[in-house]
């Protein structure tokens, strides 16, 4: 996959300490989850990533031995660094006790990149899965990692968390010739929820109180070197002198927050104040500075939900397109005479000496792949972890559970198994893509029919089947048969993921007949399409939906003289 991606230009996007509108993180503490687990979920959106679930099987390592580092974008080779003892099984961007680490790009300052650094953001998610148990471990292995060996990308924000705690982490370089990492963590209250999306997001930050903020020794006087900063240091703001707030840093990466806020809030944002005080206010009251109106102040870093959060509840806010909001990719003409909620690059548009934004929602077509990571402390690790994993667009894709114990990877999300450059017709991906891309054509008609299925199956997985395994695999661990477990939770994974992907085959078949021309085929309730009585080949009850009324309009506005019936 990565070894096949033009370097130069994958480089030239990736190194280029400019505006990032790559991924989007949202983050629940276990006092804010349904179930009391910490959730995390991440989209890999990228032009250039595919999908594919990553797989290393931990254990012991020879003394002395080294580590190859490549760039995770652009498979470019880095250098070495040394091998620890021993390393921890990960699957995606979980590991075996339970960790989670996720991550958005927000570039930065230019300059900050270390051009001779070995650990780029992606080697530190994964490298540190491999060697820690816990957030506070994680988020002391990244500063270990990248101050020993240089940091080469540019600005991030990670997701860390672990059983018990959820910790948000703001980090960037300090350029070639100054090795390591200015940083700040913080723990999110228990019973609150974070999100970013490609805009650094901690602002100001407790300076004593090391429970809940770590941070870099000079975090503030390098800023003041740089001359970024030149006020107290008890004002000091880390977004503000390492990712400034621009107008695209606002509606194109801030929004996204807001908008995962907005759903999983229900419209009413409760934060605590600087006195540690709730205060409740309109999300809509947001509006203006996350559509780039007005820049000033801030949107909460932490905000509690209005209830508790599921799993499905999180994976369905990795959907969103600002339905229902000023911002909403449905409803003006941009969406075509069948709502579809996306905008092919580039972002923005000149007309007439006039430069215009496309929206950049949550949902977006070049995802490579995408997840849901559940952190349970209430089970034992072997069986705690679980990431729901999907491929491509999270709005008409769906999530298949992997025990993060697995000792298999499905051979439909293996890595190798096809790439951006070759097509695969075993690929989840790939399959995914074309169910994804038939919806396009007839979004209003075609997508709520493949969500459907998609929320049956998760559905099912998330109340039904995933809690079963976790009874059976709970209690041979408890018995001492680990293995025996870890067999169980091995087969259910690969077998679900396998079933659900034959699933999806068959579904692009049925809407390849459903949906062909522009026309819609009846079904009846067991799924068959109803066919007329002189032929089972004849479609009986098709209809022909036509487009929505702002197209209409649109069209009629603008060729209306000749398009006229007299």
């Amino acid at each position: 996959m990565r070894k096949l991606m033009p370097l130069l230009v994958l480089l030239g996007l990736l190194m280029a300490e400019s505006r990032i509108y790559a991924c989007t993180n949202v983050i629940v503490t276990p006092g804010a989850s349904k179930d009391g687990s910490s959730l995390v979920s991440y989209a890999a959106d990228s032009h250039w990533l595919y999908g594919e679930l990553y797989f290393h099987k931990g254990g012991k390592h020879k003394k002395g031995s080294m580590i190859d580092i490549r760039e995770w974008d652009s498979n470019r080779p880095l250098g070495q660094i040394a091998q620890v003892p021993y390393t921890y099984k990960t699957v995606g961007n979980m590991n075996q006790h339970q960790l989670i680490i996720a991550e958005t790009t927000w570039g930065g300052r230019p300059g900050l990149s270390d051009e001779n650094g070995i650990m780029d953001y992606g080697s530190l998610i994964y490298i540190t899965l491999q060697r820690a148990k816990t957030a506070r471990e994680a988020i002391e292995t990244i500063v270990a990692l990248a101050n020993e060996y240089g940091y080469p990308s540019s600005g991030e924000s990670f997701s860390i968390a672990d059983t018990k705690e959820a910790w948000v982490m703001d980090l960037v370089g300090k350029g070639t010739g100054n090795k390591g990492i200015v940083w700040v963590a913080r723990r999110i209250p228990d019973g609150y929820i974070c999100a970013h999306a490609n805009q650094a997001r901690i602002t100001t930050f407790p300076q004593n109180d090391p429970e809940n903020c770590l941070f870099s020794e000079d975090v503030i006087s390098f800023a003041r070197e740089k001359g970024w900063y030149e006020g107290e240091d008890k004002d000091f703001n880390f977004r503000d002198a390492y990712n400034p707030l621009d107008f695209s840093g606002a509606r194109g990466c801030d929004a996204r927050a807001w908008s995962a806020f907005n759903i999983l809030c229900d419209g009413q944002f409760t934060y605590l104040d600087a006195e540690g005080n709730e205060v409740t206010t309109a999300a809509d009251s947001y509006l203006n500075y996350v559509m780039g109106y007005d820049l000033n102040g801030e949107m909460p870093l932490f905000v509690k939900p209005s209830r508790k959060i599921s799993m499905k509840d999180v994976a369905d806010v990795m959907r969103d397109h600002f339905e229902g909001t000023p911002m909403d990719m449905t409803t003006d003409i941009g969406a075509g005479g069948n709502a579809v909620p996306y905008r092919w690059r580039p972002m923005t548009f000149t007309w007439e000496g006039k430069t215009y934004t496309n929206e950049r929602a949550i949902a977006t077509q070049q995802t490579g792949f995408w997840f849901v990571a559940q952190s349970r402390g209430y089970l034992p690790d072997e069986v705690g972890a679980v990431i729901w994993f999907g491929c491509d667009d999270a709005a008409t894709s769906y999530l298949t559970p992997i025990y993060a114990n697995t000792n298999k990877i499905p051979e439909c999300l293996k890595v190798g198994n096809g790439d951006l450059l070759h097509y695969s017709p075993t690929s989840q991906f790939w399959m995914c893509s074309r169910v994804t891309n038939t919806c396009y054509g007839m979004y209003n008609r075609v997508a709520p029919y493949v969500m459907a299925e998609a929320d049956k199956f998760e559905i099912n997985q998330m109340d039904v089947a995933v809690p079963e395994m976790d009874a059976k695999a709970a209690k041979l661990v408890k018995k001492g048969r680990v293995r025996k477990a870890l067999r169980l939770l091995t087969k259910y994974s690969v077998d679900t993921a396998q079933k659900q992907f034959n699933v999806w085959k068959k579904l692009e078949e049925t809407l390849l007949v459903k949906f062909i021309d522009g026309n819609v085929k009846a079904q009846d309730e067991q799924g068959n399409f109803i066919h007329s009585e002189y032929g089972e080949g004849i479609p009986e009850g098709l209809t022909q939906p036509g487009y929505t009324d702002k197209w209409k309009a649109a069209v009629a506005a603008d060729n209306g003289a000749v398009l006229e019936v007299k």
